[in-house]
């Protein structure tokens, strides 16, 4: 493809993913996600072509303008978008799909000093909220969601969810709906199995407490009934992800 019509591409997915954005001059004087992009791509071939300070040079100028920082060597496919454009880092071997969302605050890490792969590979489709790190060699799955803040060391299946530090892998909900282009920016409607199992903990906790102070404990099955609903909605994906569904 083009680098025009990669260019073309990745401006016109703006409309599709931040309802802010009103037009193609606003989107291309205003947008630092679109300036890092743009300069990456053309970064990218000339580092291709083995001119590679030149490469480095112009990823260092993108850095200046947009505060985010993409080493020429990342693969990135088409209509890639990084919302706010704040912060960002994508490392060298980093490989990245097409129609993948970044928000700020996102890096895509590496986790070893040997040459070769070290940074992950994110298929098409990937959501990342902000703030999250994936680190090293490890594979995101196509459409699957990384909660923001959370900490990715391990692969993740296709069509998850993962939340929390280190990263695990929640139960899917149908929590929100694509929008008119079939994209799905809904990651905050994402479990919290951490803040629900210590729920259930105080809960019994204080349910405990009350029988110390009767003078006594009920029953093994009657205790077993009492928290048969408190479930901490920490399911792993493979019962419950479409990619996995069948198997």
């Amino acid at each position: 493809m083009s680098l025009y019509r990669e260019c073309r591409d990745d401006v016109r997915c703006v409309f599709q993913r931040d309802p802010a954005a009103r037009s193609t001059l606003e989107v291309l004087t205003t947008y630092p996600g679109v300036h890092a992009i743009i300069l990456h791509r053309l970064a990218h071939r000339l580092w291709r072509r083995e001119w590679r300070y030149a490469a480095r040079l112009l990823s260092f100028a993108g850095r200046l303008l947009s505060n985010v920082d993409i080493h020429p060597g990342a693969r990135i496919g088409a209509r890639f978008f990084i919302d706010h454009g704040a912060g960002v880092v994508i490392g060298e071997t980093a490989e990245i799909g097409d129609d993948v969302t970044l928000y700020h605050g996102v890096t895509l890490g590496g986790t070893s000093w040997r040459k070769g792969k070290r940074h992950p590979t994110l298929g098409d489709g990937v959501l990342v909220g902000a703030g999250a790190k994936i680190l090293g060699p490890i594979s995101i799955g196509a459409k699957a969601r990384v909660g923001a803040n959370s900490v990715v060391v391990q692969d993740v299946p296709d069509g998850c969810t993962v939340v929390g530090i280190p990263g695990k892998v929640v139960r899917l909900r149908e929590a929100g709906r694509p929008n008119a282009h079939g994209i799905d920016l809904d990651h905050h409607l994402i479990p919290d199995p951490v803040g629900k199992a210590i729920a259930c903990l105080l809960e019994r906790l204080d349910s405990l407490e009350k029988q110390v102070e009767q003078g006594g404990l009920v029953a093994a099955g009657s205790q077993q009934r009492r928290y048969q609903d408190c479930q901490p909605d920490n399911g792993l994906c493979e019962n419950d992800c479409p990619a996995m569904a069948g198997r």
